[in-house]
């Protein structure tokens, strides 16, 4: 079982290049396969975390591998809807989402040198909470508008207003916040900790 976390985190960065292909496919299958897949990439993420935990299975490879892992799927998903949804999925938005991420890595970069570890902010959830629902939910929304009438009209509409980009607002707040967190109140330790972020 201890090599089971890693399997899952590799299996993970080898799908997400398929899955972004799949994106700029625009087909029925394409979106259909590629919201499978952002959803098996998830659930593993959740997965190699349980289980190296329960069996102790933790290893310095898993530490580096899993948040390279995390940060190519969400942000190179982030970053395929700013072409597929050019008028919804603002650039900037996600920009200042990846920007959030380099500053939390690099200052956990720079507490390592030092010896010490940046804690997982308990904060961290709400925001890997937000990008997941966000993400899954117009995958599935692009998915359903190559369906069949008249659902797929009604989810084009959908996808034609600024509810997407209105959300993504709120994605890009509760990501800024939880990273200004690490910053006002951090976590930091001697010991060895989670790398995720």
């Amino acid at each position: 079982m201890k090599h089971v976390p890693n399997v899952l985190t590799i299996t993970r960065m080898v799908v997400t290049p398929i899955l972004l292909l799949l994106l700029f496919a625009d087909t029925l299958a394409g979106y259909a396969w590629a919201l499978g897949l952002f959803v098996y990439a998830s659930i593993s993420d959740w997965a190699d975390g349980q289980l190296a935990r329960r069996f102790g299975a933790g290893s310095k490879l898993g530490q580096f591998l899993d948040p390279i892992a995390d940060k190519v799927l969400v942000l190179g998903t982030f970053s395929a809807l700013i072409f597929v949804l050019p008028a919804t999925v603002a650039w900037w938005l996600v920009a200042i989402i990846a920007l959030r991420d380099l500053a939390v890595t690099a200052y956990r970069i720079y507490l390592k040198r030092k010896g010490q570890i940046l804690t997982t902010s308990r904060y961290a959830k709400w925001k890997t909470a937000a990008q997941l629902t966000f993400l899954i939910a117009v995958l599935l929304l692009l998915t359903a508008a190559h369906t069949v009438e008249p659902l797929s009209s009604m989810v084009q509409a959908l996808l034609d207003t600024s509810a997407i980009f209105w959300a993504l607002v709120v994605v890009t707040l509760v990501t800024v916040w939880t990273g200004i967190e690490y910053f006002i109140n951090p976590g930091i330790s001697e010991e060895a900790g989670s790398y995720g972020n």
